[in-house]
């Protein structure tokens, strides 16, 4: 009698635990995939420059991919004392946020890359922690919001924010490339961190893409595409030999035309550091506006020569 008790107690327990397992996997994916990705249009590149520097770069950005800019307003947008001018570049083919400090930048504001708009920036900042990020500057209110900056495994910083009321952009006619750098010891980690987060997908992971792309024709690299409903990324995996300026761009601008843009940017004012070369299926260029920005710009282009240029 004391055995058949003790084997329906066990059963017993075994019954709870295996109803009880589902429900913790459950809430803890919940936990690690919510949606807070608003759209492409509302993710912007940080770009900081001098504030004397601040409206040659506007209108050379401009004049290259058109678009508009909101009113330039002095605010400060960091959760210790500051001061910057601050304004949005909106282009058919990536948003802009532009930073003129007049005073010293504080710390670690400079180093972030781009900025995501999110639907909630609590649940926003538990979804990142559950994937695997650092949150290395928390919650803080800005102007028009409130912010947080985020680390993800590799080191790459990203601020992410939400908006006290809710913005109105049009869609990009061509959606922008976020260039991430990393190291092969962090590749997989940081790939698996923000895939879960953005609840992206990887498009295309190829171990040998040709060296050309990041200025090494004798070599190779890995190059990892991953699509989200934030938008595109490209994770450049390299041995950190790069030659300038590789690594220094944060986003990639795709246009109709290769040869026109780049004629409206020499015109614009800015400086063509990597002349036009073909691979992966596209025609590409690196760029630099007045006060430093360096942007990648390409577009569509023959594909028979992408393996050929990496010779």
């Amino acid at each position: 009698m004391k055995r058949l008790s003790a084997s329906i107690l066990l059963l017993s327990v075994a019954a709870v635990a295996a109803a009880a397992m589902p429900a913790i996997a459950k809430d803890t994916g919940r936990a690690g995939r919510e949606t807070v990705s608003v759209a492409p249009q509302y993710d912007t590149t940080h770009v900081y420059v001098a504030p004397e520097e601040v409206d040659k770069f506007v209108s050379s950005f401009l004049a290259t991919f058109g678009g508009q800019s909101t009113k330039q307003v002095v605010a400060t947008v960091t959760p210790t004392p500051s001061s910057t001018t601050s304004q949005l570049l909106q282009t058919p083919v990536g948003t802009v946020s532009v930073f003129g400090f007049k005073t010293p930048v504080p710390y670690p504001f400079g180093a972030e890359r781009n900025g995501y708009l999110v639907s909630d920036i609590d649940v926003a900042i538990k979804s990142a922690r559950a994937a695997g990020a650092d949150v290395i500057v928390a919650t803080f209110p800005d102007p028009i919001g409130r912010d947080a900056v985020i680390q993800w495994p590799g080191g790459v910083n990203m601020q992410l924010y939400w908006h006290t009321t809710k913005s109105n952009y049009a869609p990009f006619e061509k959606i922008p490339e976020n260039r991430v750098y990393v190291s092969a010891d962090r590749a997989a980690a940081f790939t698996r961190s923000f895939v879960a987060f953005s609840r992206g997908k990887v498009v295309s992971d190829d171990a040998k893409a040709p060296g050309i792309e990041i200025g090494r024709s004798d070599a190779t690299y890995r190059r990892i595409r991953i699509e989200s409903p934030f938008g595109k990324m490209v994770v450049l995996v390299t041995d950190g030999h790069l030659p300038y300026p590789y690594g220094r761009e944060t986003t990639g601008y795709e246009v109709a035309d290769l040869a026109a843009t780049l004629g409206k940017a020499k015109d614009a004012g800015a400086t063509v550091l990597v002349e036009p070369y073909t691979s992966d299926g596209r025609s590409a260029a690196f760029v630099m506006f007045p006060g430093g920005y360096v942007a990648e710009i390409h577009s569509p282009g023959p594909k028979s020569a992408s393996r050929a240029d990496s010779k």
